[in-house]
């Protein structure tokens, strides 16, 4: 749950409030060690950013969007709309308003002190539902990186509330593991199934006895027990023809290889191009942060 939590928060707001950080410890110290050392670290932290954000977009640019009624099993692109049914739908539990998917933090501000400070904290962690004409998926967003939702800030009191919604009806993009569950894909087991068919019909040896005694003498010998096998598995085979004929779940959840696993209300064209964007701001950074050092040592 942690790491959701701290992938929730986009990385470029952290490395750019850490940029301020380290540019007031700069101003307020009078020692050239500390104003060299404070410009090596927004190197560090730019250089790192560029490339997140980089890879980002490239990865979002690589991968062409899928239907959900064709998409391979793997890591996949899809853009669907969030279903409005009642049974997709949960409420924030700061307005109450209902959505698929919340983030929430609640702030207080006490007389003596000057900034907010956090109290409580929550993250939704209920599957939801996105279609897009060719069939439908459930979407897990535990672990995601969620961007753009609608973000609303309100005061009570004392207190700071910041909820950000993903709301029914709206438009979803997706990039993450996607699978499907049951169907055609269901992992059987031809033996596990047939001994545990075995197992059943031995708790009743008066109607196993009753099907394939067939000389009537009250035991299942050798040949009569080969029929009781033959039996099973046909019953086993039937039984699984119809488990993959039904249809199965279609689910995309956090990639087990790490990967990201974003989830947005922007298209993948915007997400590309705000990626890149932050790619481009970070990269002036750091050109401006070594041309600063260099100036420094000449």
């Amino acid at each position: 749950m942690l790491n959701g939590l701290l992938r929730g928060f986009y990385t470029d707001a952290i490395t750019s409030s850490s940029y301020l950080g380290v540019l007031i410890l700069a101003l307020y110290s009078h020692h050239k060690h500390i104003g060299q050392i404070s410009l090596i670290l927004i190197a560090a932290i730019s250089l790192f950013a560029w490339i997140s954000a980089y890879k980002r977009s490239r990865t979002i640019a690589d991968i062409a969007t899928s239907r959900i009624g064709s998409a391979a099993q793997g890591y996949v692109e899809l853009y669907g709309r969030a279903s409005v049914d009642a049974d997709n739908l949960i409420k924030s539990p700061l307005s109450g308003i209902s959505c698929i998917w919340f983030r929430y933090k609640v702030y207080s501000k006490e007389n003596s002190d000057r900034e907010w400070r956090e109290v409580s904290s929550g993250t939704s962690e209920s599957t939801f539902e996105i279609q897009d004409g060719t069939g439908k998926c459930q979407v897990d967003p535990d672990n995601a990186e969620v961007m753009s939702p609608d973000r609303q800030v309100s005061y009570q009191g004392g207190y700071k509330h910041v909820e950000e919604i993903l709301y029914a009806g709206g438009s979803i993009y997706v990039l993450g593991e996607y699978s499907t569950i049951g169907g055609a894909n269901s992992e059987l087991s031809m033996n596990d199934d047939v001994s545990a068919l075995l197992t059943e019909w031995k708790k009743d040896p008066i109607q196993l006895k009753k099907r394939f005694d067939l000389n009537g003498d009250g035991e299942i010998d050798m040949q009569e027990w080969e029929l009781v096998r033959h039996a099973a598995i046909r019953e086993v085979e039937k039984q699984h023809q119809e488990i993959r004929a039904e249809m199965g779940v279609n689910i995309i959840r956090a990639p087990r290889d790490s990967r990201m696993f974003l989830i947005s209300s922007l298209s993948s064209q915007k997400l590309r191009q705000r990626y890149m964007l932050w790619s481009y701001f970070h990269l002036a950074i750091f050109i401006l942060a070594i041309s600063a050092i260099l100036f420094w040592h000449k």
